[in-house]
C-alpha cells in the first residue's frame, strides 16, 4: 500500500458510521486524504463512530442510499474521486426479519451508487464492498473463486448476490474495461470473509456478543458452536480495499474485476474455538452455553479462495487469528477502563501499518508511546 497516494485524494465511503467505516474512516485520515462519508446514523449504542470521534477530521453527511436524488446532490456538490461503498444492512438473522429493507438498501442502495458514479464527471475509483455470503454456499470444504455462481439461502446472502449481479451489469454497460479512455471510470467488487474487531456493537455477531457478556459477567450464550467461517481482523480487508483502489486508479481495466479478501486456511475456525480463546484470553470465570432455541438457517461452512488477491495485488494476511483476537481483547479492556478510544483505534492502526512492513520489535515500542497517549 503507498501511503502517499491517498494524501489530499477526495475519498467518499458510504456506510461510514458502522464498524467496518469507522475504521477506514480513521485510516483514510491519518493518510490525509479529504474523506467525505455519507451515511444513516450510527447503527448501534454504542458505536465505535462516536467512541472513537471519527466525525473529527472528515465531512460526515447523513443520509440514505435508498435517496438517489439527495445522493446526487452529494456527488454534485463535493466531487469525489474516489468512492469505497460500504453501507449496508449487514446482518443475516435481521433479514428474516426485514427482508424488504435488507434488499432496498443492499440491492437498490448499490443502484443508487453506480447511478451516482454515472452521471459524475469526478469520480475514477469505485470499490464496492459486498460479502463472501453472495456465494451459493455449497457447503464445500475449500474456498470460493470470484468466479463462482451467486446465490444466497437467506435474504441477506441473496441481496448481496443481487448486488454483485448490479455490479457486473453497471460494470459491462457503462463501464466497459475496452472503453475506459472514454468513461475514465474503474468499478470492482469484494467480497470479505466475517470481519472482526474493536467497537463491533452488533447484536447477533459472534465478537459483540462474547465481549458485551464478558464484560457483564455473565455466561457466553452460542448457537452454532461448530460453525467455520473465515475469521479476519479488520483491517485486513479494509488494506485489500485500499490496495486495491490505488491499483484501479493506476491500471483500471486490468483491476476492475471482483476479489476475495480472506484469511489463511490454517486461520479458518470454528465458533467455539474462537469463545473459548477469548474466554482464556479474558480470564476471571467466564463460560459459554449452548443456545438450544430454535434458530434460523446459517450456512456452517465457508470459506474464500484468494489467490486471486494475493497474486495480482500482493494482498495477504498479516495477522494470525490469535494474535487478532489479543488485539480486540485489549480495545474493548481499554473501552471498559475509559481510555481515549480515538487513540486507542489510531494505534492499532499505526501498529498494524508497521506489523508486516519492520517487525513486530519496533512496532512494539511505537505502541508503548501510543498507550501512554491514551491514558492521558
Amino acid at each position: 500500500m503507498n501511503q502517499r497516494f491517498w494524501k489530499d485524494k477526495n475519498v467518499l465511503v458510504t456506510g461510514h458510521t458502522g464498524f467496518k467505516g469507522s475504521w477506514l474512516s480513521l485510516w483514510l485520515q491519518s493518510l490525509d486524504a479529504n474523506v467525505l462519508g455519507y451515511a444513516l446514523p450510527p447503527p448501534t449504542q454504542p458505536s465505535l463512530f462516536e467512541i472513537a470521534r471519527v466525525a473529527k477530521g472528515m465531512t460526515s453527511i447523513v443520509g440514505d442510499i435508498r435517496d438517489l436524488e439527495h445522493l446526487k446532490k452529494v456527488f454534485t456538490k463535493y466531487e469525489p474521486e474516489i468512492i469505497i461503498h460500504m453501507a449496508a444492512k449487514s446482518l443475516v438473522r435481521y433479514s428474516y426479519i426485514n427482508p424488504v429493507e435488507t434488499y432496498a438498501t443492499n440491492v437498490m442502495g448499490t443502484v443508487n451508487v453506480l447511478e451516482s458514479v454515472r452521471q459524475s464527471d469526478s469520480v475514477r475509483v469505485v470499490v464496492c464492498i459486498t460479502s463472501d455470503k453472495c456465494y451459493e454456499n455449497k457447503e464445500w470444504h475449500w474456498g470460493y473463486r470470484e468466479n463462482e455462481p451467486m446465490g444466497g439461502h437467506d435474504p441477506y446472502s441473496s441481496s448481496k448476490g443481487c448486488a454483485e449481479l448490479v455490479i457486473a451489469a453497471y460494470r459491462n454497460s457503462y463501464f466497459p474495461a475496452e472503453e475506459d479512455r472514454d468513461h475514465r471510470v474503474a468499478l470492482a467488487s469484494t467480497r470479505a470473509g466475517n470481519v472482526i474487531g474493536g467497537g463491533d456493537w452488533a447484536s447477533d455477531r459472534l465478537i459483540p456478543d462474547i465481549m458485551k457478556a464478558l464484560m457483564d459477567k455473565r455466561p457466553v450464550i452460542i448457537r452454532n458452536p461448530n460453525s467455520i467461517r473465515p475469521w479476519q481482523y479488520v483491517l485486513e480487508p479494509l488494506r485489500g480495499y485500499l490496495v486495491l483502489a490505488e491499483h484501479l486508479w493506476n491500471l483500471g481495466p486490468q483491476f476492475s474485476q471482483s476479489w476475495n479478501f480472506g484469511p489463511n486456511d490454517e486461520e479458518v475456525r470454528s465458533v467455539a474455538w474462537i469463545v473459548d480463546y477469548l474466554i482464556n484470553q479474558w480470564k476471571g470465570n467466564a463460560r459459554w452455553e449452548l443456545d438450544g432455541a430454535h434458530h434460523p438457517h446459517e450456512d456452517n461452512y465457508l470459506k474464500l479462495d484468494c489467490s486471486k488477491a494475493k497474486s495480482l495485488l500482493h494482498w495477504s494476511p498479516r495477522l494470525s487469528i490469535s494474535t487478532a483476537l489479543d488485539w480486540i481483547a485489549e480495545w474493548y479492556r481499554g473501552y471498559q477502563n475509559h481510555n481515549n478510544m480515538r487513540s486507542l483505534t489510531e494505534a492499532q492502526i499505526n501498529r498494524y501499518e508497521n506489523y508486516g512492513a519492520v517487525g513486530h520489535e519496533k512496532s512494539k515500542l511505537s505502541d508503548d508511546a501510543a498507550i501512554k497517549k491514551m491514558k492521558m
